[in-house]
């Protein structure tokens, strides 16, 4: 039986090539995202494999996910798998100097964002007693580093509901895990230096790091277990990476 998967922050990196990797295995896809342009054109790709859905609206608009989320046609309304990827961080200052709106953008998607998302679809879960929710945090979830402070504390939090998630989502047989990647080349870094590629760069230098399709690999192995079996917390680093900021470099 075809199951349907729902991703958030589907137009780039991991959420691109998971959406990508579960279109290829037979699963409809829910795309979800900010950009229409880049939405419409992964439609397109993953259309040769399988049947896709666009939801373009920002996690942190709370009427915008319940809206876009109940107007889900019939045919893709039964989310079976729900991946909670879109996050972001903004900037890298020590807290004193910290720029408030980076502290809410960071706040209002990685945490909000993925409550307003998970709140709008589990209650069908519930109904069903069956789903399985993935909520992509990261070795800042783990562990602080310097500078990292609100970004650190937000995918904090984000370890902390996926337990909690596991725990009240128990009686109902939903399963519920997190995966943490540590370095992985993405958007990310350009979108924390606000568009400075230059720096950007210089964070995946003299080492290679973790790729999007890595973590989509990973996140299809733990989607496609039998239903017995629930991977609940995984960390996942590339092998120059030791702990947050310690990093083999050439």
């Amino acid at each position: 039986m075809t199951k349907t998967a729902l991703v958030t922050g589907a137009t780039s990196g991991i959420g691109k090539a998971t959406a990508q990797i579960l279109a290829k295995n037979n699963y409809k896809i829910i795309l979800c995202g900010r950009r229409e342009d880049r939405l419409e054109v992964l439609e397109k790709e993953l259309s040769k494999f399988t049947e896709v859905h666009t939801l373009s609206f920002d996690v942190r608009d709370k009427k915008a996910v319940f809206d876009s989320i109940n107007s889900i046609p019939e045919a893709f309304a039964k989310i079976d798998v729900l991946i909670n990827n879109a996050g972001n961080a903004h900037g890298l200052d020590p807290i004193q100097n910290g720029d408030l709106d980076d502290w809410d953008a960071m706040i209002d998607i990685n945490v909000k964002g993925l409550l307003y998302v998970s709140k709008a679809v589990i209650p069908q879960m519930i109904e069903r007693k069956s789903g399985h929710i993935i909520n992509i945090g990261s070795i800042a979830g783990k562990e602080v580093y310097p500078n990292g402070n609100v970004y650190c504390a937000s995918k904090h939090a984000v370890d902390a509901l996926n337990q909690a998630m596991r725990m009240d989502l128990n009686p109902y047989g939903i399963r519920v895990g997190a995966i943490h990647p540590g370095a992985v080349e993405t958007e990310f870094s350009e979108v924390r230096f606000k568009g400075d590629t230059e720096k950007a760069a210089n964070v995946y230098k003299g080492f290679e790091p973790l790729h999007p399709e890595d973590i989509a690999d990973i996140i299809h192995f733990v989607v496609s277990r039998p239903y017995h079996v629930n991977i609940a917390d995984l960390m996942v680093l590339p092998t120059a990476q030791a702990a947050a900021t310690i990093l083999k470099r050439d």
